[in-house]
């Protein structure tokens, strides 16, 4: 049997195994600030239909990435928000950068000119892949919102679309 991992399209059957990823993410404290799993229909309005992956493993899913829109206004339609998030047991088989890899392929041919993250400063593994991938720090947000009751810092990453990428 392979251990190969390969990318997929991410499809709505694929919900129920992204969200217990998703779920793992949430209760480190170090992915997002949220607190719990959105359902399909929520999730699903949030991001763009293209642009949506998952990894495979021994047909198991172990990662998946997505998009979202930063804001509904035209001037900013080639301006998206990264999702990449690793099954924990999965952490070092180069999951996040297989899906990140494809992510920034796809953004690029559907007209996405930057890609930005908000992530965790203790989210190290995260910052790392980020860097990486070509994005670059540029902010910092101190005490931006609350998780559980306590202020939490972001720092803020983005990548431009090189002119030589398609």
């Amino acid at each position: 049997m392979s251990n190969a991992v390969y990318v997929t399209i991410f499809l709505k059957e694929h919900w129920k195994k992204v969200s217990d990823i998703y779920k793992e993410g949430i209760e480190t404290k170090n992915a997002t600030f949220r607190t719990k799993v959105p359902d399909w229909e929520e999730w699903n309005d949030l991001h763009y239909e293209h642009s949506r992956f998952v990894a495979v493993e021994n047909k198991r899913i172990i990662g998946w990435c997505a998009i979202a829109p930063v804001s509904n206004r035209y001037e900013y339609r080639g301006v998206a928000e990264v999702s990449v998030y690793v099954k924990l047991d999965a952490v070092g088989k180069k999951v996040g950068s297989l899906l990140m890899n494809t992510l920034i392929k796809s953004a690029n041919k559907e007209g996405i000119w930057t890609l930005y993250s908000s992530l965790f400063p203790e989210n190290i593994a995260s910052i790392k892949l980020h860097e990486k991938n070509d994005f670059r720090l540029i902010g910092f947000r101190e005490k931006i919102a609350q998780l559980d009751g306590v202020w939490r810092d972001t720092v803020l990453y983005e990548r431009r679309k090189k002119s030589k990428e398609n």
